[in-house]
Protein backbone atom coordinates (compact mmCIF):
# COMPACT_ATOMS: atom_id res chain seq x y z
CA UNK A 1 0.00 0.00 0.00
CA UNK A 2 0.75 3.56 -0.21
CA UNK A 3 2.71 6.04 1.81
CA UNK A 4 0.49 5.89 5.27
CA UNK A 5 0.43 9.27 7.35
CA UNK A 6 0.47 9.35 11.51
CA UNK A 7 0.35 11.54 13.74
CA UNK A 8 2.17 8.90 16.13
CA UNK A 9 4.40 6.44 15.40
CA UNK A 10 4.10 3.42 18.27
CA UNK A 11 6.87 1.37 16.42
CA UNK A 12 9.70 4.19 17.09
CA UNK A 13 11.72 4.36 20.24
CA UNK A 14 10.18 5.53 23.06
CA UNK A 15 12.58 8.63 23.16
CA UNK A 16 11.33 9.31 20.01
CA UNK A 17 7.52 8.79 20.91
CA UNK A 18 8.01 11.02 23.99
CA UNK A 19 9.50 13.60 21.77
CA UNK A 20 6.64 13.92 19.86
CA UNK A 21 4.18 14.31 22.40
CA UNK A 22 6.42 16.84 23.90
CA UNK A 23 6.47 19.01 20.81
CA UNK A 24 2.62 18.78 20.17
CA UNK A 25 2.43 19.76 23.72
CA UNK A 26 4.28 22.51 23.64
CA UNK A 27 2.59 23.63 20.40
CA UNK A 28 -0.71 22.90 22.07
CA UNK A 29 0.12 25.19 25.12
CA UNK A 30 1.55 28.25 22.82
CA UNK A 31 -1.91 27.92 20.75
CA UNK A 32 -3.78 27.84 24.13
CA UNK A 33 -1.88 31.65 25.68
CA UNK A 34 -2.50 32.68 22.31
CA UNK A 35 -6.33 32.10 22.29
CA UNK A 36 -6.32 33.04 26.23
CA UNK A 37 -4.55 36.30 25.84
CA UNK A 38 -6.15 37.34 22.35
CA UNK A 39 -3.27 38.19 20.09
CA UNK A 40 -1.72 36.69 17.03
CA UNK A 41 1.88 37.63 17.40
CA UNK A 42 3.45 36.06 14.40
CA UNK A 43 6.35 34.60 16.07
CA UNK A 44 4.50 32.61 18.63
CA UNK A 45 2.38 31.15 15.07
CA UNK A 46 5.38 30.66 13.59
CA UNK A 47 6.04 28.60 16.46
CA UNK A 48 2.81 26.72 16.65
CA UNK A 49 2.92 25.47 13.61
CA UNK A 50 7.09 24.89 13.51
CA UNK A 51 6.24 22.31 16.40
CA UNK A 52 3.15 20.56 15.15
CA UNK A 53 5.04 20.26 12.15
CA UNK A 54 8.30 18.68 13.50
CA UNK A 55 5.83 16.31 15.21
CA UNK A 56 4.36 15.22 12.51
CA UNK A 57 7.81 15.09 10.36
CA UNK A 58 9.06 12.50 13.07
CA UNK A 59 6.31 10.52 13.74
CA UNK A 60 6.14 9.99 9.52
CA UNK A 61 9.91 9.24 9.75
CA UNK A 62 11.65 12.09 8.12
CA UNK A 63 14.87 13.67 8.56
CA UNK A 64 13.35 17.37 8.07
CA UNK A 65 10.78 16.89 11.05
CA UNK A 66 13.87 15.84 13.11
CA UNK A 67 16.34 18.75 12.07
CA UNK A 68 13.12 21.30 12.60
CA UNK A 69 12.57 19.10 15.61
CA UNK A 70 16.10 19.80 17.03
CA UNK A 71 15.71 23.77 15.88
CA UNK A 72 12.65 23.76 17.95
CA UNK A 73 14.14 22.16 20.87
CA UNK A 74 16.34 24.59 21.85
CA UNK A 75 14.62 27.63 20.41
CA UNK A 76 13.29 28.49 24.14
CA UNK A 77 16.78 28.70 25.44
CA UNK A 78 17.57 30.89 22.49
CA UNK A 79 14.70 33.04 23.75
CA UNK A 80 15.90 33.26 26.89
CA UNK A 81 19.31 34.03 26.03
CA UNK A 82 18.16 37.40 24.46
CA UNK A 83 15.67 38.00 26.82
CA UNK A 84 18.47 37.25 29.89
CA UNK A 85 21.62 36.71 28.62
CA UNK A 86 21.69 33.46 30.15
CA UNK A 87 20.31 30.59 28.36
CA UNK A 88 18.11 28.88 31.49
CA UNK A 89 17.53 32.18 33.22
CA UNK A 90 13.54 33.22 31.81
CA UNK A 91 12.49 29.60 32.87
CA UNK A 92 10.12 28.83 35.55
CA UNK A 93 11.38 25.37 36.97
CA UNK A 94 8.14 23.13 35.38
CA UNK A 95 9.04 24.77 31.77
CA UNK A 96 12.84 24.48 32.35
CA UNK A 97 12.16 20.77 32.83
CA UNK A 98 10.13 20.13 29.95
CA UNK A 99 12.69 21.94 27.88
CA UNK A 100 15.88 20.06 29.01
CA UNK A 101 13.55 16.85 28.75
CA UNK A 102 12.83 17.64 24.72
CA UNK A 103 16.52 18.16 24.39
CA UNK A 104 17.62 15.23 25.90
CA UNK A 105 14.75 12.77 24.16
CA UNK A 106 16.24 14.04 20.45
CA UNK A 107 19.83 14.15 21.20
CA UNK A 108 19.58 10.50 22.89
CA UNK A 109 21.48 7.96 21.32
CA UNK A 110 19.13 5.42 20.11
CA UNK A 111 16.96 8.57 18.89
CA UNK A 112 19.89 9.35 16.51
CA UNK A 113 20.36 6.02 15.59
CA UNK A 114 16.81 5.38 14.50
CA UNK A 115 16.76 8.45 12.78
CA UNK A 116 20.41 7.44 10.78
CA UNK A 117 18.97 4.05 9.92
CA UNK A 118 14.82 4.80 9.01
CA UNK A 119 14.54 8.21 8.30
CA UNK A 120 14.35 9.44 4.81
Amino acid sequence: MGDKRRFFNPAQPQTLQIAVILMYFRGGYLLLLMVIYFTLPLLIAAQVLAYAAAGYGIANEKRWGYALGIVMSFLPFFFSFLNTGNPVGGFDPLSLIFAVALVALLLHTQSREYQRIWFK
